[in-house]
């Protein structure tokens, strides 16, 4: 028997991550932001600008979670699931605003013929202390993603680990630009860009199908669970849709003909059952014909 979390319960935890993720984000914002300035480095200041995304990311999370709990209504007979993962598209669009600061920042130094960079060994145990802190989030967040079937926390998650790969480039170039390198701060900052490229494209992969209504479940695996329930002759006309933790599907089932009504809404709510058991759907609409 799979146990239903409460639309309310999940909401709110999910949530409370996130407001724990956001104090954690804006702390690396701060800091990154801090040895940025001083130190003079497009690479981390656009470390900082990731980070920050990451914090906005956590707002913006807060608020479209409690939309998506919501119970549906006559504008949104089939609830607001959709508005997280519409969150997830906020993502993509901050991450690409990201990139393109950095890309315009990085040519424009290389072009211009470089700029100096002087770090400190205090400002560099500051930047590994933000990388601690990145990987610590993003261990947490994604655990607590799949614990909460939340898209939102395990895309956020994504995006942090990014993060922690991007500080450990910006430490790089920091080291090879204070031993008088001074293409690779700009350098390390276009790779930040590539990353953070690649991560929005495989966010908005994930997003947009359930967006769209691309289908949740193959065919086969829907009509293979129906027909397994004694009665059903066969199954057809199927379609899924939606992300877990919320599926759905539909699908006619042909019974014998001489079956009476009784029998067949029993054969129906078997089959409904079944889907969502075995296949862990959220609702499940079964039409009958006779064959």
């Amino acid at each position: 028997m799979i146990a239903v979390r409460p639309a309310t319960d999940r909401s709110l935890q999910v949530r409370r991550v996130l407001l724990a993720l956001l104090v954690a984000n804006i702390s690396v914002v701060g800091a990154k932001l801090f040895v940025g300035i001083v130190a003079n480095s497009l690479a981390t200041l656009g470390g900082a600008l990731d980070s920050a995304v990451d914090a906005l990311n956590n707002g913006l999370g807060m608020v479209l979670v409690g939309i998506a709990a919501k119970e549906p209504d006559e504008d949104h007979p089939y609830g607001h699931e959709k508005f997280e993962t519409l969150g997830t598209l906020g993502i993509v669009g901050f991450l690409s605003v990201s990139c393109f600061e950095l890309v315009r920042g990085a040519v424009n130094h290389l072009a211009s013929g470089g700029h100096p960079v002087a770090v400190t060994d205090l400002q560099l145990v500051v930047l590994v202390l933000t990388l601690g802190v990145s990987v610590l989030v993003a261990w947490y967040e994604q655990r607590r993603g799949g614990e909460l079937d939340s898209q939102l926390l395990i895309a956020d998650a994504r995006h942090t680990r990014a993060d922690a790969l991007v500080t450990v480039g910006i430490l790089v170039g920091l080291l090879l630009a204070r031993h008088g390198w001074w293409w690779a701060d700009p350098v390390v900052a276009l790779g930040v860009a590539a990353v953070i490229l690649r991560l929005a494209y495989s966010i908005a992969s994930q997003a947009v199908p359930v967006l769209v209504d691309a289908r949740a479940l193959p065919p086969i695996a829907i009509r293979e669970t129906a027909e397994a329930v004694q009665g059903v002759r066969s199954a057809y006309g199927i379609r899924s849709r939606g992300a877990p933790p919320v599926r759905y599907a539909e699908v006619t089932i042909a019974v014998d003909r001489g079956a009476n009504v009784a029998d067949a809404h029993a054969i129906a709510d078997q089959v409904e059952s079944r889907l969502k058991r075995d296949l862990q759907l959220h609702e499940v609409i079964v039409h009958v014909e006779p064959c």
